[in-house]
């Protein structure tokens, strides 16, 4: 039995996130830059200071580093939990050692914000908001209990007190600032992926459809000579059989198995060669076909082609998946806001293709029509339906059909009908990239893949 395929919606279940190895490597980073610096500022600048506990707190690091390198294998990947530990860990180890040298008056305090930068890119908000409250407070103490930085001759380096309380604040507003950016665009990039995984589930759904849709087309092309000819030779054989009943009855079941292969053809999806005439289609025919699934749903959708164009120069187009899945999800849309009418126009000049999509219901709420397009927009009304419970709209949908359509080379608008007159959307292309090539042989029907 086929395993289900997983949503991407689904909330995310909790699972390993960071490689312990990688976080041992930033380690053993941040412990050559300690060490640097503290030999430094002995032997250059000549400070006085605890080497010997400033050593031991790196040592502590160097210890917890080898533990781990030897106890955990090296493609372990740490929990939540664990991650939030060994990030703790290295703040504080960070926070004993500025309180070793200087506290707010070491340049090297800004070095705090490290920590939380790391949990909102890789651990949920709630890590994230206690790191930043703890980062705050040690940095808060730091400002009053501190060991105080001396040279050689025993004089004491300090800042004034205005610089080092804008070193304070500097510090609070950049764990702020950088948690809340790092969270937030994190958030986005995941949230992109999600919806982008959906679209790519989509089109795949979607090519799926057009390979199985065209099974009488296709498969009566392929069988539709031999089935007549067998249901031709057994009428012939049934009427010259009239002396012989068990024979003739023979003959009769031989041309009503012939008509059930008819009409099991009529009813199955494609199969075996995809027939290459059901690739290109009149652009009318196109549209309709991308709307049918939703003409039945109590609302009229009245369709426009052409405006007085000559019919005959209407294009030829391709009948790909993803312009076919994304003008279908924006009739959805139009249809599910829509009060009574649905109406599609259709232009085509030489040079462009333009369809227009338009509902009578209430538009889109003009402070959204800027982020129409974004996946997880959660609602296009001002207020949820009551016909609809539970439907969260303008969303994933709209930015399936916009992703895939801009892919096809379209151009897309969204904006509301003058004095109230609901939605109107606006899909532009030029007429090359959706026309289909000219061409006086289509080749040979390929077999499907799949």
């Amino acid at each position: 039995m086929t395993e289900p395929s997983p949503d991407p919606l689904a909330p995310r279940p909790a699972r390993p996130l960071i490689r312990l190895r990688t976080l041992i490597l930033l380690r053993w980073w941040a412990i050559v830059g300690q060490a640097s610096a503290l030999l430094v500022a002995e032997r250059v600048y000549h400070l006085d200071l605890e080497m010997g506990l400033c050593f031991l707190v790196i040592g502590v690091s160097v210890a917890s580093n080898l533990v781990a390198g030897f106890v955990f294998s090296e493609t372990k990947r740490l929990s939540e939990p664990d991650t939030l530990l060994v990030v703790l860990f290295d703040m504080l180890q960070l926070a004993l050692l500025l309180y070793l040298t200087g506290g707010m008056n070491n340049p090297f305090s800004i070095l705090i914000v490290g920590p939380v930068t790391v949990s909102a890119s890789a651990l949920s908000g709630r890590a994230t908001l206690f790191l930043g409250v703890t980062a705050i407070t040690i940095v808060t103490l730091l400002t009053r209990f501190y060991l105080p930085l001396r040279t050689e001759g025993g004089v004491v380096l300090t800042v004034p007190e205005v610089f080092r309380f804008g070193n304070w604040v500097a510090i609070v507003i950049a764990v702020v600032f950088l948690g809340v950016y790092s969270r937030r665009i994190v958030q986005e990039m995941r949230a992109m992926s999600d919806a982008l995984q959906a679209t790519q589930m989509a089109l795949a759904r979607e090519q799926k459809l057009t390979d199985l849709g065209g099974v009488v087309a296709a498969a009566a092309h392929e069988l539709g000579t031999p089935l007549a000819t067998i249901k031709l030779t057994s009428s012939e054989l049934a009427e010259e059989l009239h002396d012989r009943p068990e024979l003739r009855e023979d003959a009769l079941l031989i041309r009503a198995q012939a008509n059930r292969c008819r009409d099991i053809l009529r009813s199955m999806g494609r199969a075996g060669k995809d027939d290459l005439h059901l690739r290109r289609a009149p652009l009318t025919a196109l549209v309709e076909e991308a709307a049918e699934p939703h003409v039945g749903r109590g609302k009229t959708i009245r369709f426009d082609h052409g405006g007085g164009a000559d019919p005959m120069s209407q294009p030829i187009v391709l009948r790909r998946p993803e312009v076919i899945h994304g003008l279908r999800n924006l009739v959805q849309n139009a249809v599910d806001f829509a009060r009574e009418t649905v109406s599609v126009e259709t232009r085509w000049t030489g040079a462009r293709i333009t369809l227009r999509i338009m509902d009578d219901g209430r538009g889109f709420p003009p402070d959204m029509i800027a982020r129409i397009g974004e996946p997880f927009i959660r609602r296009r009304a001002p207020a949820p339906d009551p016909r609809r419970p539970g439907y969260e709209g303008m969303g994933l949908g709209l930015f399936i059909a916009k992703t895939l359509l801009e892919r096809s080379g379209a151009d897309l608008t969204f904006a509301n009908g003058a004095g109230g007159g609901g939605a109107l959307v606006e899909v532009s292309w030029p007429r090359a990239a959706l026309e289909a090539p000219d061409s006086p042989s289509l080749g040979e029907n390929r077999p499907i893949a799949g």
